[in-house]
């Protein structure tokens, strides 16, 4: 007679779990048999903690779904009283039969838990374990829901300001799918100022899962803020008619971008400046005057490199026979244009194109524009004597061309 049970009690008033797990699955979308996996395992842990004699395989949690019922058993085998040592898990012969004259040395009894005890073991934690899947399955819908915003923009309404360290807590989204995300101080554009309640823009560089809940990673500073503000702004760029090409940018100060379009009867500039400038200026607006260069990106390296140096006329400029390296002949009084105050416009050049710029003036060009010195022309700027080299032109030179900074973000 194995696995013999004595006859059933009574079982314990399950229905407010039921229900419960019947809401989550209808409003939230948790299923209920997952649910229910848990709080069976949750109640016989409990119990367990409370008998820790107990092996937890004697432990049994019935599951009538069809009268929305629990029930809880001890299983006990029937041992020969010689053999009884473990009242925990062993039941003698002799307290079988005074249960059931039937059983014998071998079977298996099934002791009901004691009603009022179950009960509080299945409301206390029947009711923890739905709370806990609640929380999981809110976080979980975050997690989708921010996920599915990588590198978009989201506008989030600054709640406070950590005077230690300068981070700024944000609260992006709505409703039960909204969530705290923190804008770190290395992430806000410099000298911008950032006040409890303002609403701000703000770029959404990574998701990630964390025992707290989703951590949404958001930059003020990252390229791909100006690329998403054009393609809110500029109709052309959103259907694909002009292409961002690449993007260099120096948060708060200035930015460079490179577009281009395959339709002969669209000026990618002129999209992106809009009427009267309408759109750039709606551009710079939010982002609190930083300045935007927007170039002709090309295929041929030297007119791309040419226009990236803007607003600096280009007279020349020669490739190197090897590695992505040039120099760049301009006009004498428009080598500190050409540069930028402290390097910048060459500097966000050497990103925009990827290649690493020299800058020289015209005259150095001529004082060197002889029969014999005419394969220096196109010597890469790496390769020239340290002394030849301007001030100015040094700070630009290092410059490694890994630094560009593509428009498309890794994933896109």
């Amino acid at each position: 007679m194995k696995g013999k049970k004595q006859k059933e009690p009574a079982g314990v008033n399950a229905g407010e779990i039921f229900a419960a797990l019947d809401l989550l699955e209808q409003e939230r979308g948790i299923p209920k048999a997952a649910m229910l996996e848990k709080v069976v395992k949750a109640i016989a842990t409990a119990y367990q903690r409370d008998h820790k004699d107990v092996e937890e395989e004697n432990i049994i949690v019935e599951v009538d779904e069809e009268h929305k019922d629990l029930r809880m058993f001890v299983r006990k085998a029937v041992v020969d009283e010689e053999d009884y040592v473990d009242p925990a898990n062993e039941m003698s012969l002799e307290e079988a039969r005074a249960i059931s004259a039937r059983y014998q040395i071998g079977d298996v009894v099934h002791i009901p838990v004691d009603k009022m005890e179950f009960g509080r073991i299945a409301a206390g934690n029947g009711k923890q374990v739905i709370i806990q899947g609640l929380r999981e399955a809110e976080r979980g819908m975050v997690y989708d829901e921010f996920n599915s915003k990588q590198h978009e923009i989201l506008t989030g309404v600054v709640t406070r300001i950590d005077p230690r360290n300068g981070g700024a807590s944000l609260r992006i989204g709505t409703g039960t799918e909204s969530t705290e995300a923190l804008l770190l101080a290395g992430e806000q554009v410099p000298g911008e100022p950032l006040e409890e309640g303002m609403h701000v823009k703000v770029y959404v560089v990574d998701v990630r899962r964390s025992t707290r809940g989703p951590q949404v990673l958001i930059s003020r500073t990252h390229p791909g803020l100006v690329k998403r503000l054009f393609e809110l702004e500029v109709p052309e760029i959103y259907d694909g008619s002009v292409e961002v090409k690449s993007i260099s940018r120096e948060a708060g100060s200035r930015t460079k971008m490179a577009v281009w379009s395959n339709e002969e009867n669209v000026d990618p500039i002129g999209a992106c400046v809009g009427p009267r400038g309408q759109r750039v200026a709606a551009i710079v607006e939010e982002l609190r005057g930083e300045k935007i260069d927007i170039i002709q990106y090309s295929e041929d390296p030297a007119e791309f490199i040419a226009a990236a140096l803007a607003p600096a006329d280009v007279v020349e400029v020669h490739m190197a026979e090897e590695g992505k390296a040039c120099r760049c002949i301009v006009p004498d009084d428009q080598l500190s244009l050409a540069i930028g105050k402290e390097g910048q416009n060459a500097r966000l050049a050497a990103r925009l194109t990827g290649y690493k710029i020299d800058i020289k003036p015209q005259s150095y060009q001529e004082e060197n524009d002889t029969p014999s010195s005419e394969q220096n022309q196109e010597t890469p700027a790496d390769e020239c004597p340290a002394e030849e080299h301007e001030a100015l032109a040094e700070a630009v030179e290092d410059i490694p061309a890994e630094d560009a900074a593509p428009a498309e973000e890794p994933g896109e």
